[in-house]
Parts: structure tokens; C-alpha cells; sequence
């Protein structure tokens, strides 16, 4: 039986401008952007591609409904993180999924770009899940009819995306989306005192979704969830260290993670109001 999801295609994040959001990733990732376009309606964008997902930036360019709405979102809640849009295989099977399951999917629609950088093109299909049936979070469903370009790993750069943080004011309604709804791997559920806060680890296309809700707060069950934020994964920790604080990040020092075997680092801003966290695993 396929997956429904076939991982996490990319995330969104909104930015004021194209060319000074593009040129912070290109130094905070350590690689260039595989693709940047001019979308219909006034948006820019710059796509990083790292093994298991990318990132596209997107900021208002001109006049135009999209426009208008992005700058609207930025002065209302600042530049971050903003969209999730996980990949499928089969497209039109996931809407009809989605539909059965009460995710109330838009209806499919194409999408094509023009990439900047070559003059090459891409085309996808994509549909957009109601937001009150994704916890507030804008949820798309893509599936690429063209994929990225290729890219090698210059060195010191991320190569993977390790987890990203969703904050959850209901982590029952969390488990019934990624789990039930979407099909996502629930790898663990746990209440971690000492942290205050219960973790559920969500696995799909080598990365892991963990939603967080903390304990001992009030919460209004009903309120949205929020894409918190990012751990990117490098191969030589030390050395991306080192690399960040040339470039002038305001870097943690390094530290033991959590997890068992890894080590970690916090990116403490300049990451356009994402926080943002370095990890290298000890090989097996």
C-alpha cells in the first residue's frame, strides 16, 4: 500500500525582501538557492535544497494580490515560517483521501515556474487543505511533475533538514492530523517533565515532525498550532561553528543534544524570526 505522504516537500518562509532574506540562507545553510522565480501576483522566491526537503523563501516583488497579502502577513506577524506542503505521489488519490477523511481539500490545481538562475522550468500539482482542519497551519499537498535541480554539498553546508518544531495547543487534535489524517509515522509520545512538555515524533521522508505542547500552561484547545522552528543537520558540527561565526551569527556555543549520540548548537537570530538550531550526529 503507497504512503499518502511521501514526505515533507517543502516550507515556506515569508520574508520582506527577496535578495537580502536569499543572501542570510545562502550564508546560514552554507549553499546557494537551486531556484529563484517571479510567481503571478506580485511574490519572489528562492528555493534551498538540502537531501530531504527545501526551503523556499518568498517575498513580496511589486503590485499584486499575492503581494499585498504577504505584506500584509508581515507586518501582522512579522517575517517566519508559514506554510507546510508535503509531497504525494499520486495526487489525485490524496485529494480524495483528504476529502474522505474530512481535511476539506481546495481543488487541484497546476503550477509552473521559470528558474532565474538557467531559464529552465518545473511544473507541479498542488491542493491547499482547509485551515481549520490543519490546526491554523496552511497545509498544501504537492505533487512535482519536475524535480529540483541537483546540487552537490559544498563543504561545511547543512545537508538535511533533522526535525522541524510544531507548537501545539492540543496535542490530541496534533496526533488525529499528522497521524491519522495525513498518514505520518508516530514514532514517539511522551510527557517529559524535566522539560515540561509533551513530545509526539512524527517520522516521514528521512526527517522527524515534532509537535510540542507545554505542559503546565493554559491552552485554548481551539487556538492554532504554529510552526516553531528548525534543526538542520551537518556533518562536522565544529566546522559549521566555525563557519557561522565568520559570517557573523550570533552562534551558542556547541553543547550535548538531547538526543544520545548528538551535539548541538543555537543560532540565536538573524534567521528571519526562525529559531534555529545546528545538530551533527556520532556515526553508528
Amino acid at each position: 500500500m503507497s504512503q499518502l505522504v511521501t514526505g515533507l516537500d517543502h516550507i515556506v518562509l515569508v520574508v520582506p525582501e527577496i535578495d537580502s532574506g536569499a543572501a542570510v540562507y545562502e550564508s546560514l545553510l552554507g549553499r546557494p538557492p537551486v531556484w529563484r522565480a517571479e510567481a503571478e501576483g506580485g511574490a519572489a522566491t528562492a528555493i534551498f535544497k538540502v537531501a530531504n526537503t527545501s526551503l523556499e523563501l518568498m517575498a513580496p516583488a511589486g503590485d499584486g494580490p499575492v503581494a499585498d497579502r504577504l505584506r500584509e502577513i508581515i507586518e501582522a506577524e512579522g517575517p517566519g515560517l508559514k506554510t507546510l506542503a508535503f509531497g504525494t505521489a499520486d495526487i489525485e488519490t490524496a485529494h480524495h483521501k483528504l476529502t474522505r477523511r474530512g481535511m476539506e481539500p481546495h481543488e487541484v490545481i497546476p503550477g509552473e515556474s521559470t528558474n532565474t538562475l538557467d531559464g529552465t522550468a518545473r511544473s507541479w500539482k498542488r491542493f491547499r487543505c482547509a485551515d481549520d482542519q490543519t490546526g491554523g497551519v496552511k497545509t498544501f499537498l504537492v505533487q512535482p511533475e519536475t524535480p529540483l535541480p541537483s546540487q552537490n554539498d559544498p563543504e561545511g553546508a547543512v545537508v538535511s533538514l533533522d526535525h522541524i518544531v510544531i507548537d501545539t495547543p492540543n496535542p490530541d487534535r496534533a496526533l488525529g492530523l499528522y497521524g491519522a489524517r495525513l498518514g505520518l509515522d508516530l514514532a514517539l509520545d511522551r510527557n517529559a517533565p524535566q522539560w515540561k512538555t509533551r513530545f509526539l515524533f512524527f517520522r516521514t521522508g528521512g526527517l522527524t515532525f515534532e509537535v510540542i505542547h507545554r505542559l503546565g500552561e493554559t491552552h485554548d484547545p481551539a487556538g492554532p498550532d504554529r510552526i516553531w522552528g528548525l534543526t538542520w543537520e551537518v556533518a562536522d558540527l565544529a566546522a559549521a561553528h566555525a563557519r557561522l561565526t565568520e559570517a557573523g551569527f550570533n552562534v551558542s556555543e556547541l553543547r550535548q543534544g538531547r538526543k544520545p549520540g548528538s551535539s548541538v548548537f543555537t543560532v540565536r537570530d538573524g534567521t528571519m524570526g526562525v529559531p534555529t538550531l545546528f545538530i551533527a550526529h556520532e556515526p553508528k
